[in-house]
Protein backbone atom coordinates (compact mmCIF):
# COMPACT_ATOMS: atom_id res chain seq x y z
CA UNK A 1 0.00 0.00 0.00
CA UNK A 2 1.33 3.25 -0.95
CA UNK A 3 2.03 5.85 2.34
CA UNK A 4 0.73 9.25 1.81
CA UNK A 5 2.75 11.89 0.93
CA UNK A 6 3.82 13.86 3.64
CA UNK A 7 2.69 17.80 3.44
CA UNK A 8 5.25 20.58 3.12
CA UNK A 9 5.61 22.15 6.02
CA UNK A 10 4.06 25.83 5.94
CA UNK A 11 5.87 28.67 6.91
CA UNK A 12 4.49 32.41 7.39
CA UNK A 13 6.03 35.17 6.06
CA UNK A 14 5.24 38.87 5.61
CA UNK A 15 5.13 40.27 2.36
CA UNK A 16 4.33 44.50 0.64
CA UNK A 17 2.49 43.86 -2.39
CA UNK A 18 -0.50 46.61 -4.08
CA UNK A 19 -3.95 47.06 -2.40
CA UNK A 20 -5.18 47.12 -5.84
CA UNK A 21 -3.61 43.46 -6.28
CA UNK A 22 -5.03 42.80 -2.61
CA UNK A 23 -8.45 43.74 -3.46
CA UNK A 24 -8.72 42.14 -7.04
CA UNK A 25 -7.50 38.61 -5.27
CA UNK A 26 -10.49 39.57 -2.40
CA UNK A 27 -12.69 40.14 -5.43
CA UNK A 28 -11.67 37.60 -7.29
CA UNK A 29 -11.76 34.65 -3.99
CA UNK A 30 -7.90 34.40 -5.65
CA UNK A 31 -5.86 32.27 -2.47
CA UNK A 32 -3.31 34.81 -1.52
CA UNK A 33 -1.08 31.93 -0.20
CA UNK A 34 -1.41 29.71 -3.60
CA UNK A 35 -0.90 32.73 -5.61
CA UNK A 36 2.30 33.88 -4.01
CA UNK A 37 3.96 30.42 -3.76
CA UNK A 38 2.92 29.67 -7.33
CA UNK A 39 4.38 32.66 -8.66
CA UNK A 40 7.60 31.83 -6.25
CA UNK A 41 7.55 28.48 -7.98
CA UNK A 42 7.53 30.12 -11.25
CA UNK A 43 10.20 32.39 -10.26
CA UNK A 44 12.47 29.91 -9.28
CA UNK A 45 12.38 27.48 -11.60
CA UNK A 46 13.24 30.60 -14.08
CA UNK A 47 16.56 31.22 -12.44
CA UNK A 48 17.46 28.01 -12.33
CA UNK A 49 16.83 27.51 -15.91
CA UNK A 50 18.59 30.72 -16.25
CA UNK A 51 20.89 29.71 -14.27
CA UNK A 52 21.14 26.44 -16.05
CA UNK A 53 21.93 27.97 -19.69
CA UNK A 54 25.18 30.27 -17.99
CA UNK A 55 26.73 27.14 -16.46
CA UNK A 56 26.48 24.96 -19.97
CA UNK A 57 26.68 28.21 -22.45
CA UNK A 58 30.17 26.67 -24.41
CA UNK A 59 28.20 23.23 -24.28
CA UNK A 60 24.86 25.30 -26.02
CA UNK A 61 26.92 27.16 -28.29
CA UNK A 62 29.25 24.45 -29.67
CA UNK A 63 26.01 22.29 -30.44
CA UNK A 64 24.53 24.79 -32.10
CA UNK A 65 27.62 25.57 -34.38
CA UNK A 66 27.58 22.04 -35.05
CA UNK A 67 24.13 22.01 -36.13
CA UNK A 68 24.61 25.12 -38.36
CA UNK A 69 27.92 23.71 -39.80
CA UNK A 70 26.42 20.13 -40.52
CA UNK A 71 22.96 20.46 -40.28
CA UNK A 72 21.03 18.18 -37.59
CA UNK A 73 22.19 14.73 -36.66
CA UNK A 74 19.52 11.81 -38.46
CA UNK A 75 17.93 14.58 -40.28
CA UNK A 76 17.35 12.28 -43.25
CA UNK A 77 15.16 10.12 -40.91
CA UNK A 78 12.63 13.53 -39.97
CA UNK A 79 9.03 12.45 -40.81
CA UNK A 80 8.33 16.22 -40.82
Amino acid sequence: MLQPKPKPQRRSVSISTSSQLIEDAKTLDVNLSGAAGAGIAKAIAAEETRLWQEENKEAIQSSNEYVRRNGLPLAKHRLF
